[in-house]
């Protein structure tokens, strides 16, 4: 049947069930002539008497009671999904998926999310660990986490952490037997622990910049990670300088651990920001978590 005739179904099915026009007609908000014709027309069109009608009563045919007994049940389903996906509308609820990288997920996310969730126990939150630039649609994500010089242009950016830096790091017992680079190209000299991650091909270059100077350096080492966590302990333990945020080494830096490097080199870039499409109608829960995540001076 043509679906511009769901409503002729409707029609028959409040027939049907309330077994008078009347009240069927009251129901929909239309004339009982208007509602009579809408069933002629849904009979002749299926060849079947649906209703029969005396002066007195209207009762289904066989076929009638058939129709009812069959799509009658499809159309409450249909109005109790509906029904629920109201409840989404006009209350937090649902599953929100996300992508970020570990260090975004550590020190942005995790913070927020622990707060936030115990008191909206119907948002359920995916968050899944990914150094690409994954594309959000193409995967089913709901947003994503980025530096806010990598969020495309096509997408709403919420920044959600302050301004980064950098620092380049060394153990004492590092510096120990080797003296203190004093620009980048320095660290052509030095065991670097180096940086993989698939967004640039290999390798990472580690990048400065300094009075609208801009450099970037491949440096060697013995170590290769993909992880924020790793590279800490292995420049802790002596095995080389480390490129890592900031505020991951302060702490060390602060009780003689750590020795900061080329701090005149690593300026502050634009922090974290949560990105989703344009396009997207946000949901309560995801218009809940944006507010929950927005960072506020």
């Amino acid at each position: 049947m043509p679906r511009e005739n769901l409503n002729d179904l409707l029609a028959f099915l409040a027939v049907a069930k309330e077994r008078s026009f009347t009240r069927a007609a009251a129901q929909l908000g239309i004339s009982q002539s208007a509602l009579s014709h809408t069933i002629r027309g849904l009979e002749e069109r299926l060849g079947l008497r649906l209703l029969t009608r005396t002066t007195r009563s209207v009762a289904p045919t066989e076929a009638g009671e058939r129709l009812l007994r069959s799509v009658g049940p499809r159309f409450d389903e249909i109005d109790a999904e509906l029904a629920a996906l109201s409840e989404l509308r006009e209350k937090p609820a649902g599953t929100i998926r996300l992508t970020a990288g570990g260090h975004a997920a550590e020190t942005v996310l995790w913070p927020a999310l622990a707060k936030l969730l115990p008191h909206y126990p119907d948002i359920k939150v995916e968050l899944i660990i990914d150094y690409g630039l994954t594309d959000i649609v193409a995967e089913r994500y709901d947003a994503g986490v980025r530096l806010g010089e990598q969020v495309a242009r096509d997408m709403i950016a919420v920044r959600i952490a302050p301004d980064m830096r950098m620092a380049v790091v060394g153990s004492p017992s590092y510096f120990v037997a080797r003296p203190k680079p004093k620009t980048p190209q320095d660290l052509m000299a030095h065991d670097c622990i180096n940086i993989r991650l698939p967004t640039y091909g290999g390798l990472y270059a580690w990048e400065f910049e300094k009075r609208g100077r801009e450099l970037k350096v491949r440096v060697e080492g013995q170590w290769v990670f993909n992880s924020i966590s790793l590279r800490l302990e292995a420049a802790l333990a002596g095995c080389g300088l480390a490129y890592l945020p900031e505020d991951q080494v302060q702490t060390h830096i602060a009780d003689g651990r750590l020795v900061r490097v080329l701090a005149d080199w690593c300026p502050p870039f634009p922090g974290y920001h949560l990105y989703y499409p344009s396009r997207r109608q946000p949901t309560p829960a995801f218009a809940l978590l944006v507010e929950a995540l927005r960072y506020r001076d």
